[in-house]
C-alpha cells in the first residue's frame, strides 16, 4: 500500500528533525545526564514536528542500546514501538478523548509498571482540547506521576491550557521552520524518490507550507502525482495559486488606477477555479513583500523568492508610496476577514481592487492619506505652484442683473453645436479664443437682459441644480437624470443623450422651472440650450483628484 511522503519520511532520530536545534539539543543532554523530566510540553504550529519528537523522546528513555542519546531503532524495544506491539507508549488525541473518564482511565493505567520498557510514556495531542474536569483530574498525577510515568503534552494553542498545567510541565516551544531549510528538505525528499525539483518548485511549496513540513511534503507528493517533473508552474497549480506574473499584473492594475483590468483578471482567475481567499492571501503577501522592500534596507534576507523574482518585486514596490501599500494591506486584511465569514468572496475581491484603483470612492482616513501623498509625489517632481489667479478667470465687463421673465422663451439649439434641425455648418456668434494670459478687454455696455458672453465654463452647480428642480418639478429632474451642463456664450447648455430632452424642456412649465433654477444660483439669466454631446458627470468635482491628475501632468496648479 502506498505510504504518503509526510508518514514515509518521518525522522526516527533526534538527527533527522529539521529545524528545532534548540528543542533537540536540549532534549539530548537531558538523556545523556539522565535528567529526564516526568513532564513536558511542546508547543508550536502545525507541521513543526511536535509528535514526532514526542515519539523519538519517548524510544531514546526506552532504547536498549542508545547512541549518542539518540534510539538505535533496532533493539527489541524500538522496533517493537515503531510496529506497535510494545504498548509502553500510548499516544491519545484529546480532541476526542477530553472527557473526565478518559483522564481517570488514564490516571488508573498509569500505576501499572511497563511491560518491556523503562517507562510508561503517555503522549497525549491537542491537549487544549481537554475539558475543565479532565484538566483537574490530571492535575494531581502530573505533578506527582509514579517514577515510571513520563507525560508528554503537544499542543497548537498553549495559550487555552492552564496556568496550573503550564506551571508542572517543562515547556519547549517549537518554531516555524525557515524556508530555507524546509526547501532543502524537500530536495533531499524528491531526490530519495526520484522526482525533479526545481529551486523555484521547492522555494514556492515552502512559502505556500508557511512553515509546516507536513504540508510541504504533503504539497510535493500531490505535485508528483501529476508529472516527476515538478517546477513553479506545477506548483502553483496543484495549489491554486494565481501565481507572480499574475500579482504583479495586479499591482499593475493598481498603480495605473485601472480596475476594468483587474476585473477581468479576477474574473479569468474564477473561471480557472482560483480561490478568491487564496487570491487575497497572496496579494496580502505581495504588498507584504513591497512594505518590507520600502522599509528595511537588507529587506532580501526577509523575502523568501529567488533572485529574479525579488529583483521584479523590487521594480514593482517603486510604483506605490509607503502609504499606499499600508493602505492596501488594510484592505485585503479587512476583505480576508469577510470572506471568512461568509461574504462572496468574488465580490469582496473586486470591491477591493476597484476601491484601490479608484481612491475618491474611498472616504477613510487611510484612503485620503494615501491620494494626499500621492499629490505630494507628483509635486515633488516638478510641478510648479502659480499665483492663485486662475488662468482661466478673464476680466469682463460689469454685468447687469434682471429677474426671471413670467414666459420665458423657448430653448434654442446650442450655435456652435450640430442642430438635428438645420444643416449649415456657418457659426456666425464663435466662441471667443482665449489665451493663458489675456490682455485685459476694455469694459462694454451690456445687452439688456443678457449676460455678457463668455467662453465656455463647466456649470459646477450641477448638483445644487437638480436639488432645486427635484424640489420644484418633479418630472423635469427624472428627465434631467444622468445629464449635465456648462455655459457658453451667454448660454446655459445641457448636456444629454436623451433625445427627447429637447422637446420635453419646450414645455412652458419645464422651461421656467429651468430659468428660475439657474437664476437662483447664478443671479442671471441665460440663454436655453441642448447640447447633444456626452453628458458631463453630475457629481460634484473631487477637488483633490483634480490636482493630483494636473500634477501628474506637470502643468501649473492654481489655487483660486
Amino acid at each position: 500500500m502506498y505510504q504518503a511522503l509526510y508518514r514515509k519520511y518521518r525522522p526516527k532520530n533526534f538527527s533527522d528533525v529539521y529545524g528545532q536545534d534548540h528543542v533537540i539539543s536540549t532534549l539530548k543532554n537531558e538523556i545523556s545526564e539522565n535528567r529526564i523530566s516526568h513532564a513536558y510540553l511542546f508547543t508550536g504550529s502545525r507541521g513543526t514536528g511536535k509528535t514526532t519528537c514526542a515519539k523519538i523522546l519517548a524510544k531514546a528513555v526506552n532504547c536498549e542500546h542508545p547512541v549518542h542519546s539518540e534510539p538505535c531503532n533496532e533493539c527489541e524495544v524500538c522496533r517493537g514501538l515503531d510496529s506497535g506491539t510494545i504498548y509502553d507508549v500510548v499516544e491519545i488525541d484529546a480532541a476526542s478523548n477530553n472527557g473526565v473518564d478518559n483522564i481517570r482511565d488514564l490516571r488508573e493505567e498509569a500505576n501499572y509498571t511497563p511491560s518491556r520498557g523503562k517507562y510508561r510514556v503517555y503522549i497525549i495531542d491537542e491537549v487544549h482540547m481537554l475539558s475543565t474536569g479532565a484538566f483537574n483530574a490530571l492535575l494531581k498525577t502530573l505533578e506527582e506521576p509514579p517514577a515510571h510515568v513520563i507525560f508528554i503534552l503537544a499542543t497548537t494553542e498553549v495559550h487555552k491550557l492552564p496556568s496550573t498545567i503550564l506551571s508542572r510541565c517543562q515547556r519547549f516551544d517549537f518554531k516555524r521552520i525557515q524556508p530555507e531549510t524546509m526547501a532543502l528538505r524537500l530536495k533531499e525528499v524528491a531526490g530519495m524518490e526520484n522526482i525533479s525539483l526545481t529551486d523555484d518548485a521547492a522555494v514556492l511549496i515552502a512559502r505556500i507550507a508557511d512553515g509546516a513540513l507536513r504540508d510541504g511534503l504533503s504539497i510535493l507528493d500531490q505535485c508528483a502525482g501529476r508529472q516527476k517533473d515538478v517546477d513553479a508552474n506545477l506548483v502553483a497549480q496543484v495549489a491554486g495559486l494565481a501565481g507572480r506574473e499574475v500579482l504583479h499584473r495586479f499591482a499593475g492594475c493598481i498603480s495605473s488606477d485601472d480596475s476594468a483590468m483587474a476585473m477581468e483578471l479576477i474574473a479569468e482567475l474564477y473561471q480557472n477555479s482560483y480561490d478568491m481567499e487564496r487570491l487575497c492571501v497572496e496579494m496580502i503577501n505581495h504588498f507584504r513583500n513591497f512594505l518590507v522592500i520600502k522599509t528595511v534596507k537588507n529587506s532580501r534576507e526577509l523575502i523568501v523568492c529567488t533572485d529574479d523574482e525579488y529583483n521584479s518585486t523590487v521594480e514593482s514596490s517603486k510604483w506605490f508610496t509607503l502609504e499606499k501599500i499600508i493602505y492596501a494591506l488594510d484592505l485585503f486584511q479587512d476583505t480576508l476577514t469577510k470572506i471568512k465569514s461568509g461574504a462572496n468572496s468574488r465580490i469582496e475581491m473586486e470591491m477591493s481592487f476597484v476601491r484601490l484603483c479608484q481612491p475618491k470612492l474611498d472616504a477613510s482616513y487611510d484612503a485620503l492619506l494615501d491620494r494626499i501623498s500621492k499629490l505630494e509625489r507628483a509635486v515633488k517632481t516638478g510641478v510648479q505652484v502659480v499665483s492663485s489667479v486662475s488662468e482661466k478667470q478673464i476680466p469682463v465687463a460689469e454685468k447687469s442683473v434682471s429677474t426671471p421673465t413670467e414666459t420665458p422663451p423657448a430653448a434654442e439649439e446650442h450655435p456652435n453645436l450640430k442642430s438635428e434641425m438645420q444643416n449649415d455648418s456657418a457659426d456666425t456668434d464663435a466662441v471667443p479664443v482665449y489665451h493663458e494670459q489675456p490682455p485685459v478687454q476694455p469694459s462694454v455696455q451690456p445687452v439688456q437682459s443678457e449676460p455678457i458672453a463668455m467662453g465656455r465654463s463647466e456649470f459646477d452647480q450641477w448638483p445644487e441644480f437638480l436639488d432645486i428642480i427635484h424640489k420644484t418639478d418633479i418630472a423635469l429632474f427624472g428627465v434631467l437624470s444622468g445629464a449635465g451642463a456648462h455655459l457658453d456664450s451667454g448660454r446655459f447648455v445641457i448636456d444629454s443623450t436623451n433625445p427627447t430632452i429637447k422637446e420635453f424642456i419646450k414645455i412652458p412649465t419645464h422651461l421656467k422651472a429651468i430659468k428660475q433654477a439657474v437664476f437662483e444660483l447664478t443671479g442671471q439669466n441665460y440663454k436655453l440650450a441642448v447640447s447633444k454631446q456626452n453628458a458631463q458627470t453630475n457629481q460634484k468635482r473631487d477637488l483633490l483628484e483634480d490636482l493630483i491628475n494636473q500634477a501628474q501632468n506637470n502643468i501649473e496648479i492654481n489655487f483660486e
